[in-house]
């Protein structure tokens, strides 16, 4: 009985693992999302913004440029009040 118990606990986790997972909506850094300025939308630590021409995905947080990768600038985001992380935008020669 008690390994009967073990399993019916065991698949309840998995379900409520299953569900969370496909009711929470937060990207992760990079995924698309749909509301610049939004964080309802992505992992925490990270905010949804316009990156390269019309793409809208989750960027990670920033409050200076030290926090962000060599190929990344710390910019304002769109409709709030904070920065994120953008690709820098390429050089061109010309």
């Amino acid at each position: 009985m008690n390994a009967m118990r073990w399993i019916s606990g065991l698949f309840a986790v998995g379900c409520l693992s299953v569900l969370a997972v496909a009711c929470g909506g937060e990207g992760e850094v990079g995924e698309d999302c749909d509301t610049p300025g939004a964080t309802d939308e992505c992992v925490e630590g990270a905010i949804c913004d316009s990156a390269e021409g019309e793409a809208v995905v989750c960027l990670a947080l920033c409050e200076e440029q030290e926090d962000c990768a060599d190929d990344e600038d710390c910019n304002g985001v769109s409709g709030s009040n904070v920065k994120a992380c953008h690709p820098k935008e390429a050089e061109t020669d010309g």
